[in-house]
């Protein structure tokens, strides 16, 4: 067996101290010149010290106990092989702005277009080692990792860094606030519009990258909020009112909405009279050109064609006047019922003019029903 350039048996190549069974993955060379395993080597020759071997979560090596080799150099006499990258400095205006040296592309890291060592590549302030993440430019034309460069140049005042719940400034007033903000909120009436053009609010030209439609017109972003409560609207909240004034749905129902008794401040809806507290609008058509007798929408008389018809029991209906005959509810394929009348009923409508009737039908919980 080999070993360190000299010839062993077989039998022989084993730990000096512990006497196990050595091979070529195994074996440590000690500077006795004799050979051992990797436990009993870092146990004589290995780092020693409070720290080393006992569990201890820092490890410390205390330079005087141990040294290189078996010339008796002290490892902490031993010079640091590290280069030094400021050795070669580049001329005036080049080269890594932290420490003046030439840099080479085998260790150059670049920021905002300047050439930097990858070992002064670190914060000012705190030397953290950065990366292309974590860098952030200072006006000082010197980098800093992110908590340091929010420190030095972010928002100061009450609030901000401090772990507050919200961000304020002290003694300072709006104008002050608004003029130190790193953007501006554009005065958006500053191009006016023709008359009956731009945005219905304001009157200023609405372009491309800020408008916003609703029923035809274009809005500014910053305008397009609701007219009573000011809250941004988007496609799916925006209610267009009768006043040409754009609302969120709950400032459109309280505005225009149904009213009365039982609306929005009740579980049920109360009619004095007995009639029906919804108010339908007759969208049914009043001039126009009238069917031939027996064909055309049953409910109008007029003329269907194929973008708005809808069928019900072989006949053809207008889109706006497939309802219910009785309470003018909307239907559709799923809850539409032909009464021998020829009309068409929702299912409610249906069973009271041609359900059953007699006793045990609505009037009890344990007896049959038709709602």
């Amino acid at each position: 067996m080999l070993a360190r350039g000299r010839a062993w048996h077989k039998e022989c190549f084993k730990c000096g101290d512990c006497s196990k069974r050595l091979d070529s993955v195994l074996v440590c060379e000690g500077p006795d010149k004799d050979i051992y395993c990797k436990a009993c080597y870092g146990k004589k020759f290995g780092p020693k010290g409070y720290g080393y071997g006992q569990g201890a979560g820092a490890l410390q090596s205390d330079c005087n106990l141990y040294t290189n080799g078996s010339n008796g150099e002290y490892l902490a006499n031993k010079k640091d092989t590290l280069n030094d990258v400021a050795k070669i400095q580049a001329p005036k205006g080049q080269g890594c702005p932290r420490c003046g040296g030439m840099v080479y592309a085998a260790e150059q890291v670049l920021a905002k277009g300047r050439e930097w060592h990858r070992k002064c590549f670190k914060c000012r302030d705190c030397t953290k080692q950065l990366d292309s993440i974590l860098a952030c430019d200072g006006p000082d034309k010197d980098v800093y990792c992110k908590t340091c460069y929010g420190k030095k140049y972010g928002p100061h005042g009450y609030g901000f860094g401090g772990g507050a719940g919200f961000l304020q400034t002290d003694g300072l007033t709006e104008d002050e606030i608004s003029a130190n903000r790193p953007f501006y909120n554009p005065d958006t009436t500053s191009i006016k519009a023709s008359p009956g053009q731009g945005c219905p609010r304001c009157g200023g030209a609405v372009f491309a990258a800020e408008q916003q439609l609703a029923k035809g017109t274009m809005w500014h972003k910053k305008c397009f909020n609701c007219c009573d409560c000011h809250r941004p609207l988007d496609s799916m909240l925006a209610c267009d009112g009768p006043d040409k004034e754009i609302y969120c749905r709950a400032c459109y129902g309280k505005k225009y909405g149904p009213k009365g008794f039982g609306y929005g401040h009740a579980p049920t809806l109360v009619s004095t009279n007995g009639e029906s507290t919804c108010q339908f609008n007759d969208a049914r058509p009043t001039h126009g050109l009238k069917a031939q007798p027996g064909k055309g929408c049953p409910r109008c008389g007029f003329e269907v064609y194929a973008a708005e018809q809808m069928i019900s029991k072989s006949r053809i209906w207008h889109k706006r006047c497939f309802n219910c005959h009785d309470c003018g509810r909307s239907l559709d394929s799923t809850n539409l019922n032909d009464a021998p009348d020829g009309d068409i009923y929702c299912r409610g409508c249906y069973a009271r003019n041609y359900g059953p009737k007699g006793c045990g039908f609505g009037i009890g919980a344990g007896t049959l029903t038709m709602a």
